[in-house]
This record gives structure tokens, C-alpha cells and sequence, in this order.
């Protein structure tokens, strides 16, 4: 999540991070605007199915906050056979993905350019194949981490929205922020870590691309991690 001020116009989730950067240029404000008029995510009443938004009902994954987009890019480069939808709140790096989908010709991807948490609650339940979130705004500070995403209200969006057996893929390089993730995670009921060994978080799978979040963050000494859970079939813990 980007770092600022809160911003809360209406009755939405209280947001604290920042949506806005350096002004665009006309051009990139016209990119923006022609790439989000054809692959963004409509915004209605009732509930979204995810699959819809793609011409031929392909499994779906999310991205919760995806910055710069170099992530979301990637994956829908190397599964062209799956949907992403993006949601960023940061007009700038919503900016830069935009860049990203027309220089790679990327056509599997839809955008929400808003907050995670007010398309969440829209999804058709099960309707996501996996989830990412990656590098989230850690909130250091005590009495900032009620601002974490990794809260109880947000892991009941995150499970109702992934389908059974589907992927929740967590990274971050703030240590503490790491361990209360997977307690908090580990804790929902709804999820089941899926690591063996110490490389099944400390190693970056694969298909997992690298982000430059993760980059700045071993530069400067903070080796990351990385969280697999699965979404453990409805009933089974949690009562849903």
C-alpha cells in the first residue's frame, strides 16, 4: 500500500495511503483514460462475477495493490490463459501499469483503480482463482496497525472472494509485519499455509516475479518473504 494521508470523501473504508504523485502529462492522461475505458472494472450495483469481464470465462486472479504494475504485467505476459484484475488506488502507478499493457500488448488484464476493499465485497463469492499481495505498506509504528490489510475483515473479503482450493500469495521484507501476517492469516480459519521447509518462504517461487519493492528491500538488507496459503474448501473451519 502507498504511503500518505487518509482520504474518506463518503461512508467508504478509511484509505491512508497516497493516490496521487507527480501531475501526468496530457499524453499519459490520455493513455490512461482510453486504457481504463476498455479495461477497467465496472463500476454498478450488485454483485460482480469476475469471470465475466473476460471474453471467455478464464480462471481469474486479483492483485491487491499493485504499484507499479511490474508484477500484474508479468503474470498476464506468462498466462495469457488467465484474467487479473488490478486494483491500485495510486493514480501514478496505475499510470505506469497502463504503460506496461500497451507496450506488451497485454490484453488480460482489467484495472480497478481504486482501493481493493470496494471491490471485494461486489465479487461473486469463489469467483477468484488467487490472490497477491505483495509488499503491502507495512505500518511499522504500534499504533499504526490497524492500517495493515492483514485484519480479520479483510481475510473474511479475501475467502469469500477465492474459490476453494485457491491461492493467497503474501510477500513483504518487514519482519514483524511478516510474523503478524501469518499468525493473523493462520488464525482466520479459512486458510492453510502450505510451506514444508524454511525455503518455502524464504525462496521466491518460480512463478513468482520479482517487484522492485522486493529489490530495495534485499539493497538494504531486509531479505523478503514469501506466504503460500490455500483456501481451505467452505465448512471445513471457519463455518462459512
Amino acid at each position: 500500500m502507498a504511503r500518505a494521508t487518509d482520504h474518506r470523501p463518503d461512508d467508504r473504508p478509511r484509505f491512508y495511503g497516497r493516490r496521487f504523485g507527480h501531475s501526468l502529462s496530457p499524453r499519459q492522461r490520455a493513455r490512461l483514460d482510453a486504457v481504463l475505458a476498455r479495461f477497467g472494472v465496472p463500476v454498478e450495483d450488485g454483485l460482480l462475477d469476475p469471470a465475466s469481464l473476460f471474453p471467455d470465462r478464464r480462471p481469474v486472479w486479483l492483485e491487491i495493490g499493485f504499484g507499479g504494475g511490474e508484477h500484474l504485467a508479468a503474470q498476464a505476459a506468462a498466462n495469457p490463459s488467465v484474467g487479473l484484475i488490478g486494483c491500485e488506488p495510486y493514480v501514478n502507478g496505475v499510470s505506469t501499469l497502463v504503460r506496461l499493457i500497451e507496450e506488451q500488448n497485454l490484453e488480460n488484464i482489467r484495472i480497478f483503480p481504486e482501493d481493493a476493499r470496494l471491490l471485494l465485497p461486489r465479487l461473486a463469492p469463489a469467483g477468484i482463482a488467487r490472490v497477491f499481495l505483495l509488499f503491502p505498506d507495512p505500518w511499522p509504528k504500534a499504533r499504526h496497525h490497524r492500517r495493515r490489510f492483514i485484519q480479520p475483515d479483510n481475510l473474511d473479503l479475501v475467502a469469500r472472494a477465492l474459490a476453494d482450493g485457491g491461492e493467497f500469495r503474501f510477500a513483504s521484507d518487514h519482519a514483524e509485519y511478516g510474523r503478524w501476517a501469518l499468525q493473523k492469516i493462520r488464525a482466520h480459519g479459512a486458510f492453510a499455509w502450505t510451506a514444508r521447509r524454511p525455503g518455502d518462504w524464504r525462496d521466491r517461487p518460480a512463478d513468482w516475479p520479482p517487484t522492485r519493492f522486493e529489490e530495495k528491500g534485499r539493497a538494504a538488507g531486509r531479505p523478503p518473504l514469501f506466504l503460500r496459503f490455500v483456501r481451505r474448501p467452505r465448512g471445513d473451519a471457519e463455518g462459512a
